[in-house]
């Protein structure tokens, strides 16, 4: 089946969600336009077309944005296609997707709970490489010392810790006004 995808409104911007057979294959953190995030799924799923939500996943969008409206959402029920994901990322991402809003893991937690310490770097490719972000909550996995690590999202590190702190893992940067 061809992979279908919207874009849709959320509080940091248009998120988009793209989907074949009723299971979600990505999601898109918002970049600088609703068209270029459009376009950013269209690069990733050559041939995808946009459509309107089907109900079976409508239940996703509503979370996603609720989530960062600051509600906390708990998106470990939305069914995933991972097929060309490689089993370790796959793994990684599991560990990651109990990771409830609010809180936070380092790549070596991650490491360690699959029964693989020393592999921190691993996990932090595999977060790098994270087809689901928001669903897979990558922005929720710190390195070292609980610092921000990287984020290959649009607005980098920045976007990263907008979530965080809309989900109340970290506060908000008290203002100068």
């Amino acid at each position: 089946m061809t992979v279908e995808y919207t874009v849709f409104d959320t509080p940091i911007g248009a998120c988009g969600l793209a989907w074949r057979d009723g299971a979600v294959v990505g999601t898109a953190l918002p970049a600088s336009s609703p068209a270029r995030t459009r376009a950013n799924l269209v690069a990733r799923f050559p041939g995808a077309a946009e459509a309107p939500v089907p109900d079976e996943l409508r239940e996703t969008v509503d979370g996603i944005v609720a989530l960062l409206s600051g509600a906390r959402v708990d998106l470990r029920a939305v069914p995933l296609d991972l097929r060309d994901v490689p089993d370790f990322h796959r793994r990684a991402y599991d560990v990651a997707r109990a990771i409830p809003p609010g809180r936070t893991l380092t790549y070596g937690d991650i490491a360690h709970e699959l029964g693989m310490p020393g592999s921190a770097q691993a996990v932090g490719q595999a977060m790098g490489h994270n087809p689901v972000p928001i669903v897979v909550p990558c922005h929720r996995v710190l390195a070292a010392g609980n610092k921000p690590g990287g984020f290959s999202a649009p607005g980098g590190v920045e976007t990263k810790r907008r979530m965080l702190v809309i989900e109340g893992a970290l506060p908000e940067e008290p203002t100068l006004f």
